[in-house]
């Protein structure tokens, strides 16, 4: 092995491979605005790249400008991110594009942790990847990185761990190339430090890897024993009027699928909804399950009928029809979960062509992917 006295440092190293092996052509790097990279770094937050990219382009040609998004409505925000899970995100998206419309973008990185939404890291990114300023990111990519690198073996989701490594993520930052820096060790960790069949042999730092060096590489960064994900049990409505509409209610801002619509729950209907007729024609639907970060929901969806006295008994607020046939002509655009956007797809189907076979079992299947929680 090489004497790592006479390695180049850190930083000069993998910025040499990032010159010929980093990704130079991602959507948000053209133009790399303040805004672009913002919206990008929101999404990617959790979320790999691969995913991110139709995400970002759509969301791009929604909103092109601060003032697009700031002047949108939350449904709009919600609508384009379904799918993509952790809603919390698209929330705060929305709200600190709101305040920034009124106060400008941020050019600190104080500034930027006032916004909702942005954390250390993320701002350390916005920093350095739309400005060109000194920053130290710490997201999960850089932290197997530096964990592998540096040699700290000790649980990653530790807060003496995380200051571990943001220490030595800090040294090696170098004094100049901030962006393409960043971009680096994030491009390092997503296709050559993988957190499963690392590509040591290509990588521009192993010589003086520790990891490497004493046979740890699959044990680092080290993790807290993993615990059973529970199963929770829920049940929806699928409730319908004479027209074959479905009702839909809005879900409470904050928790699982926050501000987005969905199909009721009981504890959602009002309490008449329990006690007329709108419960008589009830049967068994699609089920479904869903995996969540810390749990899985298996759901058990009923379907209702609701006669035009029980339509008009509906509370106003929070609440609205989807035309099935107009949704499935992609007529109307609605923030939904996704399991709920798959149900309802393949109810659509039966509405607008009765005498197809249905999909199958698309709904009864857990989703694939990165999901959100609050």
């Amino acid at each position: 092995m090489s004497d790592t006295v006479s390695l180049a440092p850190f930083s000069a190293r993998l910025l040499t491979w990032f010159d010929v092996h980093g990704r130079h052509d991602l959507p948000w790097q053209h133009p790399r605005t303040p805004y672009r990279v913002w919206v990008s770094e929101v999404m990617l937050q959790q979320t790999q790249v691969a995913t991110v990219i139709d995400y970002f382009n759509r969301f791009m040609e929604r909103f092109p400008r601060l003032e697009d998004l700031a002047a949108a409505s939350i449904d709009e925000v919600l609508a384009l991110w379904s799918g993509l899970g952790y809603y919390a995100r698209a929330r705060n998206l929305h709200a600190a594009a709101r305040v920034m419309a009124q106060q400008g973008i941020p050019e600190t990185l104080a500034h930027w942790l006032a916004l909702p939404g942005v954390g250390s890291s993320t701002a350390a990114a916005i920093m350095a990847q739309a400005f060109d300023e000194p920053a130290t990111i710490l997201d999960g990519n850089v932290k197997r990185v530096i964990a592998r690198h540096a040699g700290i073996d000790t649980p990653i989701e530790q807060s003496a761990t995380v200051q571990a490594l943001y220490q030595v993520a800090k040294e090696y930052t170098p004094d100049a190339r901030f962006a393409d820096y960043t971009q680096a060790i994030m491009d390092l960790g997503a296709t050559c430090c993988t957190r499963t069949q690392p590509e040591c042999g290509r990588c521009p730092v192993a010589e003086d890897c520790v990891a490497r060096q004493t046979d740890r590489v699959d044990a680092l960064p080290a993790r807290r024993r993993r615990v059973t994900v529970p199963t929770r049990a829920g049940t929806f409505y699928l409730i319908q009027d004479s027209a074959r509409r479905v009702l839909l209610v809005r879900r409470p801002p904050t928790g699982i699928w926050g501000g987005l619509w969905c199909l009721p729950e009981p504890e959602s209907l009002p309490s008449w909804a329990a006690e007329g007729p709108a419960l008589a024609d009830e049967c068994p639907t699609l089920d479904f399950q869903h995996r969540f970060t810390h749990f899985i929901l298996s759901a058990t969806v009923l379907r209702l009928r609701l006669d035009a006295e029980d339509v008009q008994a509906l509370p106003p607020e929070e609440t609205c029809w989807l035309d099935l046939v107009e949704y499935r002509q992609d007529m109307i655009q609605l923030g939904l979960p996704k399991p709920i956007q798959r149900l309802l797809m393949t109810e659509a189907l039966e509405v607008v062509c009765p005498h197809m076979p249905r999909e199958p079992d698309r709904a009864g299947k857990p989703s694939e992917g990165q999901s959100g929680t609050a």
